[in-house]
């Protein structure tokens, strides 16, 4: 079993449900890093950081409106207590930049992250502008609150974490790893209700695979996300398979 002396990379996440990470944390991949010491997961109650008997974390917002609004005392007051050198704090909002795999790779570098998961209406803007480095969304919608984003990010990061997965072949072959979407996958039985595996998988020939796979991820992508062609390089000749797939659709559309 692959296990280190000291933890790889840390997460302390800061909320105010934090049964709702320990009970994500112990199931899969995620529970085998942190058995090996791969990983460190930290859920931390905002409401520890109060100091009023109701443990009040919330208030209503300057100016009148909708929602409440996290207070900041017990953000500082967490974030200050919980941040170690070389850590970064990421607030996950739906205003901050769109999460990505070069993003996940990049924070998979890191000792740590502190991560602000919000409720309500979010955070007071000076936790925003003194406390957090970062913001990430894990999308163009509203949730109601940051829990599943940050946990959403984590599964994300600590994959490229090395040795959180068995084979880190497959890690490197994902859907953008390569600027491509995956290529299709098949496993035993070879026909299945009159359906058989491409003969090219069963054939042996390492080389004729890998071309064959790299082609079919390239008509994955035009045809889910044509706007990721653009921005990675092709041979000639793939080039050339991408104009005989937009030819037949055209054809088949006329």
């Amino acid at each position: 079993m692959f296990r280190k002396t000291s933890v790889v990379m840390r997460f302390c996440l800061v909320s105010i449900f934090p049964s709702l990470i320990q009970e994500f944390v112990k199931f899969g991949l995620i529970k085998r890093a942190i058995e090996d010491r791969l990983l460190e997961v930290e859920a931390v109650n905002l409401r520890d950081f109060t100091h009023d008997r109701h443990q009040v974390v919330d208030d209503a917002p300057f100016g009148g409106g909708g929602g409440m609004v996290l207070r900041p005392e017990p953000l500082f007051e967490a974030v200050e207590a919980k941040k170690r050198d070389g850590e970064k704090v990421v607030l996950m909002s739906p205003q901050g930049s769109l999460l990505s795999h070069a993003k996940a790779v990049e924070l998979a570098r890191l000792p740590g992250l502190v991560v602000i998961c919000g409720r309500y209406e979010g955070v007071d803007e000076r936790v925003r502008k003194v406390l957090v480095d970062e913001e990430i969304s894990i999308g163009d919608y509203v949730l109601m609150g940051g829990e599943l984003p940050a946990l959403v990010m984590m599964e994300t990061v600590v994959r490229h974490v090395p040795g959180v997965v068995g084979n880190q072949t497959s890690v490197e072959q994902d859907s953008f790893a390569t600027g491509l979407l995956d290529f299709p996958h098949f496993t035993r039985p070879a026909e299945h209700r009159g359906l058989r595996v491409p003969d090219v998988l069963v054939s042996g020939n390492h080389e004729e695979v890998a071309r064959w796979r790299r082609r079919e991820a390239i008509r994955q992508t035009l045809a889910k996300r044509p706007d990721l062609l653009e921005k990675i390089d092709l041979s000639e000749e793939e080039k050339g398979f991408v104009e005989a797939l937009k030819n037949s659709a055209r054809r088949a559309t006329s």
